[in-house]
């Protein structure tokens, strides 16, 4: 993961100015957006700052947070630009040769958990790090349903391969599949949700995709771009569902498999605690209210949702209608 022969350490914080301007404004967009689709709540803002020393993180953010909606029980838009003097095991598992050098991490993760159990929780992430001369960027999005729906699926992958399809052929499988891979329970042998993208160390050293920073950082923006796209035509096509207290009933007990994920096996959350990030931020991943069970509560739910999440499992969403 070289820099390709960049300028420097000049050209390097340019970089960082840019997608720094980049996030700002997407955590803008989503914020009023997702606030409009609501219409009962507005996201409040908790603007920090903390000040690094030896290995202590330092950086500012922006944590954007809707509680209690009409639509959205939760909805977190975090926006976050720490620094460093040494990568955290979390950023190094991958890439030994990184350990022991000072780093810069910024981005943005969305997690949206709706009240009606019709609509699927959604999570999305963009984010850039630089450790000196080595640069990568990362994220994807990925959705979770509870009462599913086949079209909704397939709308979702279509937006994903639609975000690939400017860079690179192959881009949408190898992430698809990725992301299949990643967001995965092994401990129940099922997938978090029906998937979508998920890629880490995109730079011009990747494996048959390289691409230059700047295409990079344009795959980023568009990510962004689909996602809110993508997302919201689903919410609007569900908001209004009618359910009952069945229904939310079985999405407080799914959603407890969303909180394993983040607390067990999320490499966002590893990072974060491991390298001294504000836990509360951190967290606010964590569905609003949970109920775990010995045993789920409704089998005939689980016979409409689980074939999604075990033998369907990385199934091409792109030929459905």
């Amino acid at each position: 993961m070289s820099d390709n022969g960049d300028a420097g350490t000049g050209a390097a914080d340019r970089r960082a100015l840019e997608v720094r301007a980049f996030l700002g404004t997407l955590q803008d967009e989503l914020c009023r957006e997702f606030a409009a689709a609501d219409g009962t709540r507005t996201f409040a803002l908790d603007r920090w700052q903390r000040d690094g020393g030896g290995e202590t993180l330092g950086g500012d953010g922006i944590t954007a947070v809707l509680e209690d909606g009409a639509l959205f029980e939760r909805g977190g838009v975090a926006l976050s630009d720490v620094r460093g003097t040494k990568l955290p095991p979390a950023a190094t598992a991958r890439n030994p040769q990184l350990a022991g050098r000072p780093f810069r991490a910024m981005g943005v993760s969305v997690v949206m958990h709706p009240r009606n159990p019709q609509v699927p929780t959604s999570h999305m992430n963009v984010r850039y790090f630089s450790a000196g001369d080595v640069w990568w960027f990362g994220g994807g999005f990925d959705l979770t349903p509870y009462l599913p729906f086949e079209e909704d699926a397939a709308s979702w992958h279509r937006a994903a391969a639609a975000a690939c399809a400017p860079f690179h052929a192959a881009m949408y499988q190898r992430f698809r599949q990725t992301c299949d891979e990643y967001f995965y329970l092994r401990h129940r042998g099922e997938a978090r949700g029906v998937g979508g993208l998920f890629f880490d160390d995109l730079n011009a050293d990747t494996p048959e995709l390289g691409l230059p920073w700047e295409r990079c950082f344009e795959f980023m923006r568009t990510v962004g771009r689909q996602y809110l796209a993508a997302y919201g035509a689903i919410v609007r096509l569900r908001r209004d569902l009618a359910y009952g207290e069945r229904e939310r009933r079985y999405q407080l007990y799914r959603r407890g498999r969303y909180a394993e994920f983040n607390l067990l096996l999320d490499r966002g959350t590893l990072f974060g605690l491991q390298s001294g990030g504000r836990t509360d931020a951190i967290l606010m991943s964590m569905p609003p209210c949970v109920h775990w069970a010995y045993k789920s509560p409704d089998a005939e739910l689980d016979a409409r949702l689980l074939p999604l999440l075990t033998t369907r499992r990385g199934q091409d969403w792109l030929g459905t209608n």
